[in-house]
């Protein structure tokens, strides 16, 4: 066998239908489009257009808001806090901070503060002071004897 003398199975190629080369091409003259009108010319965007009537986009009605002013808080669940600590990343036995959280990696930036959510578990004692936390989260971590203080004022630092 030559590369020369390669070929597709009988049938798996088809050709394509060239539109607009004349009258035996079964698609010559007008190439399937009609005769006149906006959608046989060229350059034609009608799409959602429907022939004057208010498109159904527009008759839908609108939901939801998106608050201009709101708190974006940088997420961070005990169990990954914990993995931290485990692996020396953060010191259990100083206080936690956000921006230890950032050094430390586990969070990328604060942006308007960290948030603690109650995900995973934790089993040092840590003494945390975030922007926010989840009352189960606070739960979790005065179980594990430690203490999670939730401070507005670190938002704005």
């Amino acid at each position: 066998m030559k590369l020369n003398e390669l070929r597709d199975n009988p049938g798996a190629a088809k050709k394509a239908r060239r539109v607009a080369r004349g009258p035996g091409s079964s698609k010559g003259k007008t190439a399937g489009r009609g005769i006149k009108g906006q959608k046989s010319r060229s350059g034609v965007a009608i799409n959602g257009y429907e022939g004057g009537q208010m498109p159904l986009y527009q008759r839908l009605p609108k939901r939801g808001f998106n608050k201009p002013n709101r708190k974006d808080y940088a997420v961070v669940n005990l169990g990954l806090i914990q993995k931290f600590v485990d692996a020396g990343k953060i010191d259990a036995g100083q206080p936690v901070t956000e921006d230890v959280l950032v050094a430390s990696g586990l969070v990328r930036r604060k942006l308007d503060g960290v948030r603690v959510l109650a995900k995973g578990d934790v089993t040092a004692a840590l003494t945390l002071t975030v922007t926010g936390a989840s009352a189960a989260a606070v739960a979790a971590v005065e179980k594990a004897g430690g203490s999670l203080t939730v401070a507005a004022a670190a938002a704005t630092a």
